[in-house]
């Protein structure tokens, strides 16, 4: 429950992303939209998820001093980075994120993490272990 939770609450800040930022967009397989949009969006939420646990562990603890250095500013573009390893990945696969260049990607990862900690601070009570 608490997967299929988390994974929800990032597809929706996925979706919400590419509504308030102008330059990421999201394709379906289809080009239609409708359903195949809604697919889209859960198994970019899934690949996101999967960067950010294996690359973004790696990045993070590679980049330690600079995090430091920086007191986290660095974050913003590891973040970007991520996106636009899931950006290549989706489009390699033949559908899904699409980043106009890096400073929508920084804006873009800035935005999708604000969503994603709003989002989680509603659902918060439905993931907890009982």
């Amino acid at each position: 429950m608490r997967f299929v939770v988390k994974l929800l609450v990032g597809a929706f800040a996925l979706w919400l992303t590419t509504v308030i930022v102008g330059g990421i967009s999201v394709t379906d397989w289809t080009g239609r939209g409708g359903w195949p949009m809604f697919w889209t969006y859960l198994l970019l939420a899934a690949i996101f998820g999967i960067v950010n646990a294996v690359a973004g562990t790696v990045i993070k603890i590679a980049l330690l001093p600079l995090y430091l250095l920086t007191l986290g500013l660095v974050s913003f573009f590891v973040n970007a980075f991520l996106l636009f390893i899931v950006m290549w990945l989706s489009n390699w696969w033949g559908f899904g994120l699409h980043i106009a260049g890096f400073w929508w990607g920084v804006l873009g990862a800035l935005v999708l993490g604000v969503v994603t900690w709003l989002a989680g601070l509603i659902v918060r009570p439905l993931t907890l272990k009982r």
